[in-house]
């Protein structure tokens, strides 16, 4: 029996070192890949400026940063109003608004950040497009739609009937809590007439 049990470990012998050859080779193999690709990722959260600031211009935006690593690379950023309202400091990412702005305007811009490298001007990265969104303040006053409202209501009308409707609006941001929020009072004849929050 102990001479069958020796020939058995004989002939698995080789399939064996040969599976872990095999194995060995599929490891080196990936591990081969894993070090030619990397991995590159642009970095940022969304960026935002409040609008009507009145500090001191430029004002900081945000930052846009990639992983990539090289000492000649270098932040561009291009798209609407690119290298004009907004400016990029291409060594950090950092990027500034040099003029106020104005969210009832325009309420967000959308830019491109590149890096590439300074010496050949290479991209280093694939372009990636981001927007900048401007935070509202509670700046405008509602308006009415219409100069004057004209109404009208027969005599001797039970209490509670409809006149007129009137309506104002509010350029602010109405997902903002009470920003574009409007409501109505009568300043004049309120012994006669009342109104409601619907106008």
């Amino acid at each position: 029996i102990s001479h069958l049990i020796l020939l058995f470990l004989l002939f698995l012998a080789p399939a064996f070192a040969d599976g872990r050859s095999q194995k060995s080779t599929q490891n080196l193999c990936s591990n081969d890949v894993s070090h030619k690709r990397q991995k590159r990722d642009w970095i940022w959260n969304q960026l935002h400026i409040q609008e009507e600031l009145d500090t001191p211009l430029p004002h900081h935006v945000g930052k846009i940063t990639s992983s990539v690593r090289n000492k000649n690379a270098k932040y561009i950023i291009e798209g609407e109003f690119a290298n004009t309202i907004f400016k990029v400091e291409e060594t950090s990412g950092d990027v500034y608004a040099f003029e106020r702005l104005d969210r009832e305007k325009k309420a967000e811009y959308e830019l491109t950040a590149l890096i590439i490298d300074r010496t050949n001007n290479r991209s280093l990265e694939r372009p990636s497009r981001f927007i900048i969104k401007v935070y509202d303040i509670n700046d405008n006053a509602p308006v009415f739609v219409h100069k004057v409202f004209n109404g009208s209501v027969p005599e001797m009308s039970p209490v509670g009937t409809s006149v007129t409707k009137v309506t104002a609006v509010d350029a602010d941001d109405p997902t903002v809590s009470g920003h574009a929020t409007v409501t109505y009072e009568v300043t004049r004849g309120g012994e006669y007439f009342t109104i409601d929050d619907s106008g």
